[in-house]
């Protein structure tokens, strides 16, 4: 079994109280039983108090770099709790700064720092560089070793991040999300853990800007007898909580073994137009950023 908290928090007014509260809840997640805490996007800069008519990601003193002692002391607090963190922080760069999770393992080593691709350039994000790849590591744990990808918040809109990180061999991926987890993009997560066989784990900021419902799918959709199942582990409320979702991996590796989604019956050949970077009406923005 792979457990993973998903840490449902109020966004932390400064880096000081994110690092402490932050802490507090990685403590309680291990006293659960977790491998694995997963922060909601953005938490050093608690991502939910921003102007959005404003250039919020531009100023330097926001921004930290990966060796900066906030992301140090978690590194630490891994290993002293024998606990994978899934950290997000708002990471200094050259040019305009990333939103990015850090994947510690429960040795404090960063096995990965994935910048989101799809920012959101029609609002706040704007003034963020995207990131350039998706990353899958084989995360060891205490039950053994796991195949683990992510996608920040707006990626999980696009079929294509979810479909590069199964395609890179993700078991599960790790969402951290800052946005009203509504039925519609509820449904997303779990379409995307269908169609791709692998478990999703969410975490979201609680209410009231964001309304908390943090969650987690199996990407198991159907018993071996054909019959449909809810692949729903978890869901949260609108309050600060920490949520324990229980992916079996024995099963869901046993379903991905023999049952049609993923890649068993791809065609690749036939889908040059999703690699075009060309736009018709009526999907043509002018903030869009292609690259």
């Amino acid at each position: 079994m792979f457990q993973v908290a998903l840490l449902q928090l109020f966004p932390p007014p400064n880096l000081e109280t994110a690092l402490q509260k932050g802490e507090d809840f990685c403590r309680r997640a291990a006293s659960l039983g977790a491998d694995l805490a997963l922060f909601p996007e953005m938490w050093s800069a608690g991502y939910a108090g921003f102007d959005s008519s404003q250039p919020p990601f531009a100023g330097p003193a926001q921004a930290i770099a990966e060796d900066d002692p906030f992301i140090i002391h978690f590194q630490a607090l891994a290993g002293q709790l024998d606990m994978a963190i899934a950290l997000t922080y708002l990471q200094r760069w050259p040019g305009l700064p990333r939103n990015v999770v850090s994947l510690i393992d429960r040795r404090g080593r960063i096995c990965f720092t994935y910048a989101k691709v799809h920012t959101c350039d029609f609002d706040r994000e704007r003034f963020l560089t995207p990131g350039d790849d998706f990353y899958v590591f084989e995360l060891d744990t205490a039950g053994g070793p796991v195949q683990v990808g992510a996608m920040i918040c707006f990626d999980r809109e696009f079929p294509e991040s979810a479909r590069i990180l199964m395609l890179k061999g993700a078991e599960i991926i790790l969402v951290p999300n800052a946005c009203d987890v509504e039925e519609n993009r509820s449904s997303q997560l779990r379409t995307r853990a269908y169609e791709n066989m692998l478990g999703v784990a969410l975490a979201n900021y609680a209410g009231p800007v964001y309304e908390g419902r943090s969650q987690a799918f199996d990407g198991m959709a159907f018993t071996r007898q054909g019959i449909s199942r809810d692949m729903k582990l978890v869901e949260g409320s609108r309050e600060e909580e920490i949520l324990i979702a229980c992916f079996d991996l024995a099963r869901l590796r046993a379903y991905r073994s023999r049952e049609v989604w993923g890649n068993a019956f791809r065609k690749p050949s036939r889908y040059a137009p999703l690699v075009s970077p060309a736009v018709s009406p009526p999907f043509r923005r002018r903030k869009s950023r292609r690259e």
